[in-house]
């Protein structure tokens, strides 16, 4: 049975980019997955008055900024289906109109009945940060962030972020078939910005993976004061890594999430493809 990839596309303010479908189709390729992609058409509340109406014609910006959404996500649709088609990968595609407000609500609901979620991130805009957040801490499926200003990446080398703790253990368990297709496997343990429960977490790690047949070596690192996302990054640059796995630190308060310092940075700034889990 085939891995199922949920990929959201956003439309709004300016959606993601059409370089989604280079990453997309690059991850359902190597996992031998078939993509789903949700287009999420912006639509918006009617808004008129016969004073509002005098001064501009709000239905009139309405449609026409229906209209350049609907655009957007059909440049990244087309872009999905040439490289799909040229790769063999199967793609199917969902059509949804939906205010930008619930878009997270619903990606979190419909990735329950996939594997996986991809989403895009760049400098575009924040809905697709607000959306991945809320399918990390909400789905209950990993959720792989892909950096769609930058070139795709592959995933030979992959750095495992490790605390020992329950969510970087969730992660690593998501992570399995990543693991077992790189050529090289690398657990980062970070000394200095938290006390570790085991003081040779990695190594017992590396142990642990070894009995499924994965190879993996530790890094220690230290931040000296560097936010642990950038420390992560730094080092997954270093070693030539196309992939960073890490559990997603989140408190529920509301509905909302209070992020833990290394899962913002990566959300906010994002240079590496970013397996997350909650």
């Amino acid at each position: 049975m085939a891995v199922q990839i949920l990929v959201p596309i956003h439309t709004h303010l300016d959606g993601n980019a059409a370089t989604l479908a280079d990453h997309a189709v690059a991850v359902a390729r190597r996992s031998k997955a078939d993509l789903h992609a949700l287009v999420l058409n912006a639509d918006f509340p009617p808004l008129s008055s016969p004073l509002g109406n005098l001064l501009i014609d709000i239905p009139a910006l309405i449609g026409d900024a229906k209209e350049k959404a609907r655009q957007r996500g059909t440049a990244v649709v087309d872009a999905l289906e040439r490289q799909a088609g040229a790769h063999g990968v199967a793609l199917r595609i969902t059509r949804l109109d939906c205010f930008p407000v619930a878009a997270s609500e619903i990606v979190t609901r419909l990735a329950r009945y996939h594997d996986l979620v991809l989403v895009g991130l760049g400098t575009r805009d924040a809905w697709p940060q607000a959306t991945a957040e809320a399918a990390v801490f909400g789905s209950g499926k990993p959720v792989l962030l892909v950096p769609e200003e930058r070139p795709v990446a592959e995933p030979d080398t992959v750095l495992v972020a490790w605390d020992g703790s329950r969510v970087a253990a969730r992660a690593v368990t998501d992570a399995g078939p990543f693991l077992a297709r790189a050529s090289r496997v690398v657990i980062a343990a970070v000394t200095d910005e938290k006390a570790l429960a085991e003081t040779d977490a990695g190594e017992r790690l590396a142990e642990h993976l070894a009995r499924h047949g994965i190879t993996a070596t530790v890094s220690r690192l230290r931040s000296q004061g560097r936010p642990i996302a950038t420390v992560l990054q730094d080092h997954g640059a270093e070693i030539g890594a196309g992939l960073l796995v890490m559990g997603a630190f989140g408190h529920s308060r509301m509905r909302d999430f209070v992020l833990g310092g290394a899962t913002s940075g990566i959300l906010k700034a994002l240079r590496m493809p970013v397996l997350l889990s909650h």
